[in-house]
């Protein structure tokens, strides 16, 4: 009974203590760039420095999930030095050169010795030897890095999980291929499109990401789509050079005018309420899936508020951010 009570008492100074930490994070403007060596992943780490990460209140938390015991051995010897390894950067260790590289990425040998303090962190998980480990990066003003290598049974598993621990404002990954069906899509999704399912917090799927082209924000004069906009100019305040777009499509000719309506009340409402405004605005009429995709394709990223499907639907159904998602030739923001 003592132990059982000394085991409760334990858990609960836990999450009062993770309770804490994450009010003090959603003070701060927090991304979670997922690494798994591919080109677009560190694609996206250097889409998220351009968005804030000289900023005083931008904390970069860069995560790679590796599977269970991956190579790894139960005995505490191995243990012991895969430990040491993590810290002085043993590249033996799964997951550990990639996240090196992302950090050369975003700040440079000499700087890091200089103007950064570290700190590290091992949690244990059952099952695994390594568990989740962590090395911080904090810069006198503010900014912070973080490496974070996550146990996991699979990848999308881990990055559903770190959002438990954040909160983040948003979450960065490299994405499907272009062009898979719809079923296949929703009954076997990928890992992006898993987390862009499933995350409580937009989502920026990277692919063919070009950086400098601005945003494409996709508008319907709903009140979610009012929201969308407003918080995709927030998001877009961050970069040093902001451009975002609007595009409104009307399935047939009558509905122009409500389209265009939609769109100058939308310029109207940024001006007023963030005295932000858009680059360029477009009126379409036609199929909004393919509309969107022919628009913005000239963008770095097309954004979509998320269609709130469940699995049934997206298979039936669809949506038009679902099938903007899987059809686009470019990145796409699902904004939550």
């Amino acid at each position: 009974m003592a132990e059982e009570n000394r085991l409760r008492t334990e858990e609960e100074k836990y999450r009062e203590k993770l309770e804490a930490l994450q009010n003090k994070r959603r003070n701060r403007f927090r991304i979670l760039v997922c690494i798994d060596g591919s080109d677009e992943g560190y694609l996206g780490l250097k889409y998220a420095a351009r968005m804030g990460g000289q900023r005083p209140d931008c904390d970069i938390i860069l995560l790679y999930v590796r599977p269970i015991d991956q190579g790894l051995h139960s005995g505490g010897l191995q243990v012991r030095i895969a430990r040491e390894n993590m810290l002085s950067w043993g590249l033996e260790l799964p997951g550990i050169r990639r996240l090196k590289t992302g950090l050369e990425l975003l700040v440079g040998d000499e700087e890091l010795k200089k103007e950064w303090e570290v700190e590290t962190t091992n949690t244990i998980v059952d099952g695994d030897p390594l568990g989740d480990n962590k090395i911080e990066y904090r810069h006198s003003s503010g900014r912070t890095v973080v490496l974070k290598l996550k146990v996991a049974p699979d990848a999308a598993s881990g990055i559903l999980d770190q959002y438990e621990l954040g909160p983040y404002n948003l979450i960065i990954t490299g994405s499907a291929k272009q062009g898979r069906g719809r079923l296949r899509a929703t009954l076997t999704p990928s890992v992006s499109e898993k987390v862009a399912y499933h995350a409580p917090c937009s989502v920026l799927l990277v692919r063919n990401l070009v950086p400098g082209k601005g945003h494409l924000v996709c508008i319907d004069g709903s009140d979610f789509s009012t929201q969308i906009v407003l918080q995709e100019a927030e998001l877009a305040a961050r970069f040093p050079d902001p451009k975002v777009s609007a595009i409104c499509v009307s399935p047939d000719a009558e509905g122009m005018s409500k389209a265009e309506k939609i769109v100058v009340e939308a310029s109207h409402m940024l001006k007023r309420e963030l005295n932000f405004e858009l680059k360029e605005t477009y009126v379409e009429v036609g199929d909004p899936v393919e509309k969107i995709i022919e628009v913005g394709k000239n963008y770095s990223a097309i954004v979509l508020g998320d269609s709130g499907k469940g699995t049934m639907n997206r298979i039936l159904g669809g949506g038009v951010s679902t099938d903007v998602l899987r059809l686009a030739y470019n990145s796409v923001m699902i904004m939550r």
